[in-house]
């Protein structure tokens, strides 16, 4: 009975903290839009029948397909190449529930555990289903990282920007650090260990930690860290048409993800160029990646208006930023809560 209470109230306590972030995330939109038609926009905002025309409807249904596949592919081939298989409609089902988690959550947080929660629901065990959905990430991480750089310095449009002047030296430190981060973690992960141990020993003798979590927190970090190095040492020993299409498939679905704003300038009969728009999205995403915000709402609003303010007029600014956001976040987000619920249902029908 006790066990039955505890979990209907961690239950309850989970939708409540799921709507709170829902709110926030609904807010904080409205303010990086407000912020965009105050700052950017020059407080103009019209309508434009082209971006229903039905070329244009057509033309983006076809690149949300794109986008949608090649998203679930990614993360298929992913677990192909450490062993393991599912169906692909399961796959795609995870797509939108990523969608809907990870733009609730601070930092995406929630995205990886319901990815491993789901994965652990179709028979994938959970530390391969953390390695897959980590690596998937991580190849995600490298293009968009090893790209930003190079825009950084190549393109017109962030010459003099005061979004990237003021913050461009940390971008720069932020670059090498994650990436460096990350390659030792998968190549030298013992060389983690040491100064993890250390920074828990200062803290339990601090008494910032208790002797009990001191020990446990070690104990999950250094198991964590290596079964993650070992899954992708798996991963790079499995099947090579497998890791090469899970590298294809990250590949194209990023550059789907960056080409929505160019496909709306060009029904907007703006002249386009398509390597400067995707350069532009390439650190905007990358600056999303920090965000502390659910989805990088507010904040995604804000930079994307701060680097696009000199290419679109005024009044289509909020609507490209609109548009933007509905065709790759929420669309998605609200398929994924759909889908979602229906995930929930039939667990608990399988369960009862």
């Amino acid at each position: 009975m006790t066990h039955s209470t505890d979990i209907n109230y961690s239950k309850r306590a989970s939708g409540k903290r799921l709507a709170m972030f829902s709110l926030l995330f609904v807010a904080l939109t409205a303010a990086g839009l407000y912020a965009v038609y105050d700052l950017f926009a020059e407080r103009t905002l019209t309508f434009d029948a082209r971006l229903i025309a039905p070329g244009t409807l057509l033309s983006v249904a076809g690149l949300l397909l794109v986008y949608f596949i090649s998203d679930g592919l990614r993360l298929y081939f992913t677990l192909r190449a450490l062993g393991h298989r599912l169906p692909l409609p399961a796959m795609f089902r995870l797509v939108f529930i990523n969608l809907f988690f990870s733009n609730v959550t601070p930092m995406a947080t929630g995205g990886g555990f319901a990815q491993i929660w789901f994965l652990s629901q179709h028979g994938v065990p959970v530390g391969r289903a953390t390695a897959a959905t980590t690596i998937r990430t991580v190849l995600a991480v490298l293009f968009i990282f090893s790209l930003t750089p190079v825009f950084l310095l190549t393109l017109k449009p962030l010459d003099g920007n005061s979004i990237v002047g003021d913050i461009g030296t940390a971008l720069a430190v932020l670059i090498v650090l994650y990436l460096g981060f990350f390659l030792v973690l998968l190549f030298r992960t013992r060389w983690l260990i040491g100064p993890l141990t250390r920074l828990l020993r200062t803290a339990r003798r601090l008494h910032l930690i208790s002797e009990h979590r001191h020990r446990r927190w070690q104990f999950k970090a250094r198991r964590e860290m290596l079964r993650l190095s070992r899954s992708f040492g798996d991963y790079l020993r499995g099947a090579p048409v497998f890791v090469w299409l899970s590298i294809l498939f990250t590949a194209v679905f990023l550059l789907s993800l960056f080409s929505f704003p160019a496909l709306l300038m060009h029904s907007l009969d703006y002249s386009v160029d398509y390597v400067v728009s995707v350069g532009l999205l390439v650190v905007t995403t990358f600056v999303m990646y920090f965000s502390p915000t659910p989805g990088a709402s507010g904040i995604s609003e804000g930079i994307f208006g701060s680097f696009f303010r000199d290419i679109l007029s005024g009044n289509h600014l909020i609507l490209v930023i609109v548009c933007w956001r509905l065709l790759t976040i929420y669309l998605g987000m609200v398929i994924g809560l759909v889908v979602l619920q229906r995930e929930l249902v039939a667990n608990r029908r399988r369960a009862g």
